[in-house]
């Protein structure tokens, strides 16, 4: 085990990065991507460094035990975790970037957190997608939209009309007031 994440942080290593610029507050974020660097990084067994970049995908085991691990809790209307069943609730391939978000905003806001959507079909389809790994949906509690609302920018309305919040990472959280949910894009 220690021969794999002495490989995995070598493979991961960076040492330098340049970040652009974001995009403009109504930029489709379906149609951009800022390669900005999440407000944390997780430190892995010997030192080695997880960048927070979205890239590396994890399984649902591993997602769910690191979730877990930080007080998140993950719930399913179907109570499963097949990403082939909408009703499901699925980590699998989840983007790193992702739950490093997720964890960051649970550590910042200090609010509990309920994932309720993941990588799991029935979402709406993109590159920047649920399925693709970048966006979980969280229950909403006066909490965290508190917090959503009063520490991020208001940008403009999506599509749909969800209000939507973009914190200074560049993630973008959506008020899908009638589902319920926060759609969270983790870039």
């Amino acid at each position: 085990m220690r021969r794999r994440w002495l490989l995995l942080g070598a493979a991961l290593s960076i040492t330098s990065c340049s970040v652009a610029p974001l995009p403009s507050a109504d930029a489709d974020p379906s149609q951009t991507r800022p390669a900005s660097v999440q407000d944390a990084q997780d430190t892995l067994p010997d030192g080695a460094v997880l960048s927070a970049l979205s890239g590396v995908k994890l399984s649902d085991a591993t997602a769910r035990s690191r979730v877990t691990a930080a007080g998140i809790a993950v719930v399913s209307s179907g109570n499963c975790t097949n990403r082939n069943i909408s009703t499901c609730t699925s980590l699998e391939q989840v983007n790193s970037g992702t739950i490093d978000g997720i964890i960051t905003l649970k550590n910042a806001s200090g609010c509990a957190l309920t994932i309720t959507g993941g990588t799991e079909t029935g979402h709406a389809s993109g590159t920047y997608s649920h399925w693709n790994g970048y966006k979980l949906d969280i229950s909403k509690t006066s909490c965290i939209g508190t917090y959503i609302t009063t520490r991020f920018t208001r940008i403009s309305n999506r599509g749909d009309g969800a209000p939507r919040y973009q914190s200074a990472a560049g993630n973008i959280y959506a008020d899908e007031y009638w589902a319920n949910h926060w759609d969270i894009l983790y870039y």
